[in-house]
């Protein structure tokens, strides 16, 4: 069976993380992915990030970019920007993750290029989108989970304000464009009209305070930290110290504290008055928890869990990154991708999560810089030998030799 998004075809000038990041489960799913990459620069700045760097390749960049095409266009150039007008009367989007007024600089917006396919699809993500106060700045995931009010939620009560261990607004960013542009496809192949589709980082983080965003504005609420990374309200919902590690606890549910009380054989903190519901939990949350510290750190996260697992009670191990992709449940829902290297031998990356139609069996390390230049061409241009060759010698792809 062909994959799900095989036979739609994204022009991308994209970078480094949070652009990548979006079309590279779009790739999986069986788009084809065409980075154009400015040979003045070297390409994809990701391709050089340490430390598992070599050449013009990374580990990083192999995470972002397995599964897509390379070609490498100045568009600076009369010849290159002809060509890759050219791709995109062929194309079905076009996609960037550049400054928020970088797109309409490089005339890759929708207004630009209508006349050449009127049902093209220009998606942008950007650190603050195209347009407000803003839009001209730099935006970058570290700066952005301070901006959108991450950081003064993450840490220790008495700690710094601190980020998340992972690139989230990156990776969220990209989710959301990725689906911005395939429901900009889906538009314009039901329409044939395609259009602008303005994606921002600032705006994800924000979107993504949610609850706590809701209750802040419609409630007056004002967020505090919690201590040992607990939730907000449900209490006990947070990690304990064991007689080893760490463990975490969740009881989202009436029945998963009961049950939880059963286990650690306090019975009577389900009956207490002060604890017995989420309501005077959440009042009483240090006396109950200050219990709990101390209970918790008489076993080992194992024996714990032998426990509370069978118990129902919602609760798992504070994994290193080493022991999440030893986990059995890992392994078994294929979340390992695999693909060989010609320098750092067998790629392992994680895989993506968006199961959608059979599962893909290959995947294709990230390409070369330029790497599909001359088969692009040929393929969707219909070019010969002797008209690329003209255009190599008008700089199309980077100085001429």
């Amino acid at each position: 069976m062909p994959r799900p998004l095989e036979g739609i075809t994204v022009l991308s000038l994209e970078q480094f993380g949070a652009g990548p990041f979006g079309t590279v489960h779009l790739a999986d799913l069986g788009a084809r992915i065409i980075k154009i990459e400015d040979p003045s620069s070297g390409g994809d700045v990701g391709r050089y990030v340490p430390p598992y760097a070599h050449e013009e390749d990374s580990l990083f960049f192999e995470a972002f970019n397995r599964n897509k095409e390379s070609i490498s266009l100045d568009l600076s150039t009369p010849a290159g920007r002809a060509t890759f007008e050219d791709l995109v009367k062929q194309s079905d989007a076009v996609y960037s993750n550049l400054r928020g007024d970088v797109p309409a600089k490089l005339k890759i917006t929708y207004d630009d290029l209508k006349h050449l396919n009127p049902a093209i699809v220009c998606c942008s993500l950007s650190g603050f989108g195209m347009s407000g106060p803003r839009s001209k700045e730099p935006g970058y995931d570290y700066m952005l989970q301070g901006l959108a009010g991450w950081m003064s939620l993450t840490g220790e009560p008495d700690g710094p304000p601190t980020k998340s261990g992972l690139s989230l607004v990156d990776f969220s960013g990209g989710f959301v464009a990725a689906l911005a542009l395939v429901s900009g496809i889906h538009a314009a192949r039901r329409d044939g009209i395609g259009m602008d589709c303005d994606v921002s980082l600032y705006d994800t983080a924000l979107s993504m305070t949610s609850y706590i965003g809701a209750w802040h504005l419609s409630g007056g609420h004002e967020p505090i930290r919690h201590s040992h990374s607990a939730h907000p309200s449900l209490v006990p919902f947070q990690v304990f110290q064991t007689k080893d590690y760490w463990i975490v606890i969740g009881c989202a549910k009436e029945k998963f504290y009961e049950r939880l009380c059963e286990v650690i054989k306090r019975p009577d903190l389900a009956t207490n008055p002060d604890f017995a519901n989420f309501t005077v939990r959440y009042e009483n949350r240090d006396a109950l928890v200050s219990q709990l510290d101390d209970i918790f750190k008489t076993r080992t996260t194992a024996e714990w869990l032998a426990d509370l697992v069978p118990a129902g009670v919602p609760s798992a191990p504070v994994n290193t990154i080493e022991q999440a992709f030893k986990e059995e449940h890992t392994l078994a829902r294929e979340m390992i991708a695999h693909s060989e290297h010609e320098y750092f031998g067998k790629l392992r990356t994680p895989a993506s999560p968006v199961n959608v139609g059979p599962k893909r069996q290959t995947y294709q390390r990230a390409p070369k810089r330029g790497e599909h230049t001359i088969s692009v061409l040929k393929e969707l241009l219909d070019l010969t030998d002797d008209q690329i060759k003209a255009l190599e010698a008008t700089g199309a792809f980077g100085e001429a030799k």
